[in-house]
């Protein structure tokens, strides 16, 4: 296929390998003009997969029309904050062409509280939406790590193209028709995993990780049910799968921030290092805006919120959730 990535950080790039290697003639586009000449010149991308040689195949450009040109498929790849304003430019680029359209983002967009299929499918009418999240850090991807993840589309034709494009011997793509739970899991988990880096950071044991995973999953759950998710969409790869990887895993962004905030870091002192994009600090704002829009509780999203914006002490963010009103443990 021809096939267009859109957004070179560390997972589209290595998507886009991937994809490469499987035969598909594969163009992707980065904003960063030293990007595009990495990966054309050098066969690697220095700023975000250092080290990592890329398919002789992969080319990368500079103009989106360039990149967008003839393709039957498009990955969106950049993140979360930018995917309305780049799917417009992608929209206008196709000039009348629907090819589907796989997000790979994680997040919420802060003033709609939507996912990102929903985004694309305001900015992107006619194009047929994918959503492909799951437990994958792209490093392990790269380095040919056995991996499942999930596609999942409305329209099931598109999803299932999408397992057959994505999957091969270690890359095993499954399929949902459940695209608003499979995102709402992918965004979500990034909020729990701020919080097990804190715990992890003041160095706490693994019983209050545990018990954070677990209740995260259940308030990740409540939220899908009360927005019409299928609530075993949260016990699958998108769920439980990709918050145990996220809360646990040492290449994970948000835990990693969340560690720093749990030696004493403030949260801007650490952004102002970052290249990359920690995306559970804005998905924590809509989580909140989430909660407050349908009723349900969020408490362990609402003190990362209190955290991250509004000065609270960790130790008192944990105290008062340990001490909140005694209750089943499964409640509406």
């Amino acid at each position: 296929m021809k096939i267009a990535v859109v957004g070179a950080g560390s997972w589209g790039t290595t998507l886009a390998d991937l994809l490469a290697r499987g035969g598909n003639q594969v163009r992707i586009w980065a904003r960063e003009q030293e990007v595009v000449e990495s990966i054309n010149n050098e066969r690697v991308n220095s700023l975000f997969l250092a080290g990592c040689r890329l398919h002789e195949g992969l080319r990368a450009c500079e103009e989106i029309d360039e990149t967008v040109a003839e393709v039957e498929l498009v990955v969106s790849a950049t993140p979360s904050h930018a995917v309305r304003e780049i799917s417009q430019r992608v929209f206008t680029a196709l000039n009348g062409a629907e090819p589907v359209v796989v997000s790979i983002s994680k997040g919420l967009e802060a003033d709609t509280l939507k996912v990102m299929t929903e985004v694309m499918g305001e900015t992107m009418p006619g194009c047929k939406t994918v959503a492909l999240s799951g437990p994958s850090f792209a490093d392990e991807v790269y380095e040919r790590h056995p991996t499942a993840v999930v596609a999942a589309g409305e329209d099931v034709a598109a999803a299932e193209l999408t397992q057959k494009v994505f999957a091969n011997s270690y890359f095993r793509v499954y399929s949902s028709r459940d695209p608003l739970g499979v995102q709402l899991g992918g965004a979500l988990k990034n909020v729990i995993a701020i919080a097990s880096g804190a715990i992890e950071g003041m160095g706490m044991g693994h019983n209050p990780s545990a018990a954070l995973i677990t209740r995260g999953l259940a308030e990740m759950t409540r939220l899908g049910q009360a927005l019409g998710c299928n609530p075993m969409t949260f016990g699958g790869l998108a769920g439980m799968g990709d918050l145990i990887l996220t809360a646990s895993g040492p290449q994970s962004r948000n835990r990693s921030l969340g560690e720093e905030l749990g030696k004493g870091r403030k949260l801007q002192e650490i952004l102002a290092e970052r290249r990359t994009v920690a995306e559970g600090v804005r998905t924590t704002e809509a989580a909140v805006s989430l909660s407050e829009q349908t009723g349900v509780e969020l408490p362990i999203a609402q003190e990362v919120g209190n955290v991250l914006f509004r000065g609270k002490e960790l130790r008192q963010a944990i105290s008062d959730l340990m001490e909140r009103e005694l209750k089943p443990e499964h409640w509406e």
